[in-house]
């Protein structure tokens, strides 16, 4: 494959030139109830040319190897007829590098039956709480292969192996239906699906004690929430703010963000990183060929980093981060996260909840989404706090507000780091793309809640 690869780059005339090509296997298992939906393998193989010449990209996308040569020249050709003015490419030292999968229990080697008999006893187990009539659970696992060269010499063999599940029960009385939903992920592990009939018997009663709960008064409140949803919270309010294709391109976005801006006290520290090992976003070098790094972005509450891809650090003077992915070899790298974290600072809970009179405390997550530095996110529990104590379920509440401020508002940091690697990341047309987030608790002060 190297020689292939690497022969198909010489005698181009182009400023830049990288090949990707990648292998894939694929597993699914999807059920509604106790009927199997999906049962599937597949397998893939395919690449990419991305070429930069006369001012603008190219790229071709292939499935024949055969043509690869052919394929550069297309890129090529494609790149002078978009033409514009020159882009440069921020410096990376050209690498050379072999990098096998992280796979302490390889789920490759874990029998299609053995799988399928685990999932059973999840639906079996959902099914008997009484109450719940009606569940789904979704499982893969992939593996991915990428060999990547360019024309500045760089060579690497990279693969990675990553396992995600979804459990999800449904409770109904008359025309009242609640839902209670946990997903987890792993990099290359597949031992932990074995161990999640607590989680699967306790996403059955959840579903079912909602039914029951009442719901919030709307207004503000002192709220603190969990690490799922800290995690979530950080990851789409604040980190896709900080990918900095989006900063470059907009001028607002420029305003909003600019380098040395407060946005919280000295005890939030936000740091990105696919160098953080064993998590869903970790990997050694990104779709460019870029050492994975570990990024601060909020450094004692002032914003001091940002996420880049070769081209967006050359155009903002700044260094390259290893943030460039793709999805597949469909689509060509874009700046995007990894492991997106609020580092962990030293109080407990009992200190978040000790001073609080009346208060939520919002759990896991249901939904949401943002639009710049606006942000709505749906908790998938939550609780009432009263006189510093946890108390009564509710129904799923709805967080609101704007992200500096809710940042600013952001008065404690636990000492319980924890992080949540089910789901995936969506930009671009590019999704999931394997992603990983998280936070200890976090309390915030003056939190619009959504309710009755």
């Amino acid at each position: 494959m190297r020689d292939q690869i690497t022969e198909a780059l010489k005698g181009h005339s182009a400023q830049y030139i990288e090949i990707r090509v990648e292998e894939s296997e694929t597993t699914n298992l999807r059920y509604r109830g106790r009927d199997l939906e999906e049962l599937g393998r597949s397998s893939g193989l395919g690449g990419n040319v991305r070429a930069l010449a006369g001012g603008g990209w190219g790229f071709a996308s292939f499935n024949d190897l055969s043509q690869l040569r052919e394929r550069v020249a297309a890129a090529v050709s494609h790149a002078r007829r978009v033409g514009g003015e020159h882009i440069s490419l921020a410096p990376v030292e050209p690498q050379v590098a072999m990098v096998p999968a992280y796979a302490p229990r390889d789920p490759r080697l874990v029998p299609l039956a053995h799988k399928k008999g685990i999932l059973d006893q999840y639906v079996e187990t959902m099914l008997g709480i009484p109450g719940v009539n009606s569940c789904w659970v979704s499982y893969s696992d992939g593996s991915r292969k990428v060999y990547f060269a360019s024309s500045e010499g760089a060579y690497i063999e990279q693969e990675r192996v990553d396992i995600n599940i979804s459990l999800s029960a449904m409770a109904r009385d008359g025309g009242d239906v609640q839902q209670s939903t946990e997903s987890h992920g792993a990099l290359g592990d597949f031992s932990f699906v074995e161990g999640l009939h607590g989680m699967a018997e306790g996403v059955g009663r959840k579903a079912v004690a909602l039914l029951s709960a009442p719901k919030v008064k709307g207004g503000e409140y002192t709220v603190i929430l969990d690490p799922v949803l800290a995690g979530v919270f950080i990851h789409e309010a604040f980190g896709h703010l900080s990918e900095a294709d989006h900063v470059y391109s907009d001028e607002r976005m420029r305003e909003l963000m600019p380098l040395g801006r407060r946005f919280g006290g000295a005890h939030l520290n936000v740091v990105d990183g696919a160098a953080i090992p064993g998590l869903r976003g970790s990997y050694a070098y990104d779709d460019e060929g870029t050492p994975a790094t570990r990024t601060s972005l909020i450094r004692e509450g002032v914003l001091v980093g940002r996420l880049h891809s070769r081209e967006t650090a050359a155009s903002m003077g700044e260094g390259p981060t290893g943030n460039a992915r793709a999805i597949s070899y469909s689509f060509p790298p874009i700046v995007r996260m990894t492991n997106t974290l609020i580092e962990p600072g030293s109080a407990t809970f009992q200190d978040m909840i000790a001073g609080v009179k009346k208060g939520v405390y919002a759990c896991n997550w249901y939904g949401g989404m943002t639009s710049m530095e606006m942000f709505t996110f749906s908790a998938g529990e939550a609780y009432m706090i009263r006189n510093g104590k946890v108390e009564e379920l509710l129904r799923p509440v709805m967080l609101s507000g704007f992200v500096f401020s809710t940042l600013a508002n952001l008065d404690i940091v636990g000492n319980d780091l924890d992080m949540n690697q089910g789901g995936g990341c969506g930009k671009g047309g590019q999704s999931p793309l394997p992603v990983s987030n998280g936070s200890p608790h976090v309390r915030i002060q003056g939190c619009l809640v959504g309710g009755a």
